[in-house]
């Protein structure tokens, strides 16, 4: 689970990122990205009824994607709101293959340091 403070959880704060965020887009994640002025960095995660009508399914999803940002939280970039968008077609996808879009997707985006 992310510390409470890497979380981004009010709707002001992800209007925010999308109003004047850059998207970055890598197969099945879309990412949009915009500066904070903090120190730490802040993530969200959207899984639309889209993406399955089960919210089991879409908690999953949530799940690993944080997992797995736990994990690269010390080499991303500070003071960035990140908001990742799951497109249709990750549900199928075990960790592994998500784990390598997300990799792919951090690379492109250039936000590792």
């Amino acid at each position: 689970m992310l510390p409470k403070e890497n979380r981004l959880k009010a709707k002001k704060d992800f209007e925010k990122v999308f109003k004047k965020g850059k998207g970055i887009k890598e197969s099945l994640l879309f990412l949009k990205v915009s500066e904070n002025g903090l120190e730490i960095s802040r993530f969200g995660f959207i899984v639309s009824q889209k993406i399955s009508k089960k919210a089991v399914l879409r908690n999953k999803i949530k799940r690993r994607l944080r997992e797995l940002i736990k994990k690269r939280i010390k080499k991303l970039k500070k003071g960035t709101d990140y908001v990742f968008v799951v497109l249709p077609g990750l549900e199928k996808k075990g960790l592994k293959d998500t784990e390598e879009i997300l990799e792919k997707l951090l690379e492109k985006a250039k936000l590792t340091e």
